[in-house]
């Protein structure tokens, strides 16, 4: 179920309706309703794959229970090996295994023999990759004594398949998101208005702003090989605001939605575009990820700590694994690595914790360096994300060769809307979040807030893409 299609639309008012005035007095039913509405809006996708969606919770909730009544070393390593292997073994097997047998295959054909590879018609169950990191960070932080196991499978449940961000994030930790489960909710009026706001505003980011552009960025990608460098330079920046209206788009609409339900989700984008180098970029982009690898990955490796070799290959593991997850192809290991490689002068001079704060703090407008900072870093966000959108490494390198050209004719689309259209609703986009980018999002609290909530309904009307439903792109990680 999409959040910008008319089911959605139904789905929404009616599990509020019940949420609030049907189980109001009783938690535990509060917890149930959202555990049935989960999977229902999981299951109007594919119902066969509710049963991943169980498997995870039950082995999970069953491992946590266990570790509970053993303090014994191996035994508690057994228990989340056993986790680890399950979570893990789904998502591989679902999502790696063409991508290992074609290559295992290729290997074999470079070395001159010749077996035929045998890949399967697998469909990518949506959201796995969302749902089992939040349900693997239960176990881990139940392992390291973090956290208590809950007996109460309930919640448990509603925690792991909250329906506003089950299959796109944001990837919400146990510590975080499960105590709010234990407790009856009560209504909240402020925070539903806020909520129904930033619905509005992740509306406005997803039909107006990603799927425009994804008409232009789909038509420029598709006949790179005979544009123009300004074009082509065109394409990957309108990609580069349809990922970003579209994933931060998604979580707006998620945290909004969870706060009709006076549930807290953690903000998962800070306005990243407006990043000064790219350590601060990968602390303001889908946040609930990057801080997943931090704690559970790069940490455990050893982190800052060491040598710098050590330090580097680190580094080098956690983004490897980080474009692995995104998707079964070597495109995202080559995007993953190359945003290592950006760290790289950030390292060796230490300075990859020195924007912490906001850009332009006390000031309307950035400074010469903050601009620089800025405009640097987004070239090599683009740089990335050519390898990220092409299907292949090849035509990533030919679509930059041709971008090398400089070749500045001006190119109308072959489409039906006029590319310019775009320009002044982009930097709207920019202008608007650069104003209000010391809030949570830019209508969360400001003068005229109702007028400008309606302006932009309006503009969702007006500029919206609605010739066609489009799905959220990470959908399909």
């Amino acid at each position: 179920m999409l959040f910008n299609s008319l089911d959605f639309a139904i789905f929404l008012p009616i599990v509020f309706i019940l949420y609030w005035w049907v189980c109001k007095k009783n938690g535990r039913h509060q917890n149930l309703l959202l555990l049935i509405a989960s999977y229902v809006f999981y299951g109007w996708w594919d119902w066969r794959f509710l049963s991943l969606l169980l498997i995870s919770t039950v082995v999970d909730y069953t491992v946590g229970l266990k570790l509970k009544k053993t303090n014994r070393a191996n035994h508690r390593k057994l228990l989340l090996f056993i986790s680890l292997a399950v979570n893990l073994g789904l998502l591989g097997f679902f999502k790696y295994y063409n991508f290992f047998i074609e290559n295992f295959t290729t290997a074999f054909t470079f070395f001159g023999s010749s077996i035929q590879p045998n890949t399967l018609s697998i469909i990518l169950p949506v959201g796995i990759s969302f749902y089992t990191f939040q349900t693997l960070s239960y176990t881990i932080d139940v392992y390291r004594k973090k956290l208590k196991p809950t007996r109460d499978f309930v919640s448990f449940a509603a925690f792991v398949s909250f329906f506003p961000q089950l299959v796109a994030g944001p990837i919400e930790r146990a510590t975080q998101l499960l105590p709010q489960f234990y407790k009856k909710r009560a209504f909240n009026k402020e925070q539903a208005i806020i909520g129904v706001k930033q619905i509005i505003w992740g509306l406005f980011k997803k039909i107006v702003i990603a799927d425009s552009c994804a008409q232009y960025a789909n038509e420029i990608f598709a006949t790179y090989e005979t544009a123009s460098s300004s074009t082509l330079i065109l394409g990957v920046v309108y990609f580069a605001f349809q990922i970003y209206g579209d994933f931060s788009g998604y979580s707006d609409i998620a945290i909004g939605t969870a706060r009709l339900f006076n549930i807290k989700l953690l903000p998962n984008f800070r306005y990243p575009y407006f990043s000064r180098d790219i350590a601060e970029f990968w602390r303001r982009w889908h946040i609930s990820l990057s801080t997943w690898f931090r704690d559970y990955i790069y940490i455990p490796l050893g982190g800052s700590r060491g040598s710098k070799a050590q330090h580097m290959f680190n580094l080098f593991v956690v983004f490897s694994i980080g474009g692995v997850w995104h998707g079964a192809s070597w495109n995202f290991i080559v995007w993953g690595v190359l945003n290592a490689l950006f760290f790289i002068p950030l390292f060796f001079f230490k300075k990859y914790s020195v924007h912490k704060d906001t850009v332009a703090q006390h000031t309307v407008l950035p400074n010469f360096k903050e601009v620089a900072g800025m405009v640097s870093t987004f070239l090599l966000v683009l740089l990335g994300f050519i390898f990220f959108r092409t299907e292949s490494i090849s035509q990533a390198w030919e679509y930059i060769q041709r971008i090398l050209h400089f070749d500045m004719q001006i190119e109308l689309l072959q489409i039906e809307r006029y590319s310019f259209e775009m320009i002044p609703l982009l930097l709207m986009l920019v202008s608007v979040e650069w104003m209000y980018r010391k809030q949570e999002f830019p209508l969360w609290s400001s003068r005229y807030e109702y007028i400008k909530t309606i302006g932009i309904l309006l503009m969702i009307l007006l500029f919206g893409s609605f010739s066609k439903l489009q799905e959220f792109i990470y959908f399909q990680f």
